[in-house]
């Protein structure tokens, strides 16, 4: 039975998440043999994307960049969300379901500065690192104490502008981005994960649907990676069993070793002062349960002190 057409993805109007979107519509162009206007791409402006002179927690989290996309899925006007996943919350809203995790780009960090790339302890002393991302703070803290963190959102362009103007003397961004982006920065040496261990989801694509959609459960079942989706099955069950957030700081990164699946993941305080970090490996169809188990053992190490961040949050 042939799809209905026009299957419309939605994506943030960000130039990485447009970029993100038309690999999506690409892939899915190349598996059905179609035209471009059988998967159009419309571009939303995010309430994450309005809010350019504050953190997201004191806004009320990383929903604030799925928000709009999501009406947009359950109102008919798009069949399919394209997302940047450690953006997208541990639950979705109700009536949609997460579909489909492309192969994910390599997790890790990059430190720009006006000459370069550079390591954490290639910073000069009191260096000002610009960063909104709480995780960020609380690792290159941990690490470097005599930092000064100063907020820094907006897109590559906006943040790499102010690294070269001297306002801050670096910023962290996603290597994954950047190589999607056709960035030359793409190909600066990233940031160890003993240092910088990535955002849960960081890297991933995901397509979200509405869970009544067989068009589009069929359209993108193709595009399924499973190695990517288990890891992110994994990342996300570590997320949701600390009750992750935007206000608490946790890295997790999961990845398929032959038919086993190894997860590792960590939790900070904010000024980088007290870090837990464990492991966990298991059999990759116990992803879920591993990183469940990986997020109660960290709970359960932070004690008080963890607790009460995300209490806060």
């Amino acid at each position: 039975m042939p799809l209905r057409h026009p299957l419309p993805l939605a994506t943030r109007k960000s130039p990485l998440a447009l970029a993100q979107a038309h690999l999506v519509r690409d892939a899915l162009l190349a598996v059905f043999d179609s035209p471009p206007d059988d998967f159009p791409v419309y571009g939303l402006v995010s309430t994450g994307d309005r809010l350019t002179d504050r953190r997201l927690i004191e806004a009320g989290g990383k929903g604030l960049f799925t928000k709009e996309i999501d009406e947009a899925l359950l109102s008919g006007t798009a069949a399919i969300a394209v997302h940047s996943m450690k953006d997208v919350p541990t639950e979705l809203p109700h009536g949609l379901v997460l579909a489909a995790i492309l192969e994910r780009e390599d997790p890790r960090d990059v430190l720009l500065t006006a000459d370069g790339s550079a390591q954490l302890s290639d910073l000069p002393q009191g260096a000002r690192l610009g960063t909104a991302s709480l995780r960020r703070q609380a690792q290159a803290l941990a690490v470097r104490p005599d930092l000064d963190v100063v907020t820094l959102r907006g897109n590559v362009d906006t943040r790499l502008g102010k690294v070269r103007s001297g306002e801050v003397d670096a910023t962290f961004l996603a290597r994954a981005g950047l190589i999607r982006l056709g960035r030359a920065e793409g190909g600066f040496a990233p940031c160890g994960l003993d240092t910088m261990l990535p955002a849960a989801g960081q890297a991933a694509i995901g397509l979200v649907i509405r869970a009544d959609d067989a068009d589009a459960a069929r359209a993108v079942a193709p595009l399924n990676h499973l190695p990517s989706a288990l890891a992110l099955q994994a990342e996300r069950a570590f997320l949701k069993a600390l009750d992750g957030s935007c206000r608490t700081p946790l890295a997790a990164h999961a990845v398929l070793e032959g038919d086993r699946l190894v997860i590792r993941g960590e939790a900070l305080l904010p000024d980088g002062s007290e870090r837990w970090q464990d492991q966990r490996e298991g059999p990759m169809a116990d992803a879920g349960d591993l990183g469940r188990e990986l997020g109660e053992a960290i709970r359960r190490a932070g004690g008080d002190r963890l607790a009460h961040v995300i209490a806060s949050s």
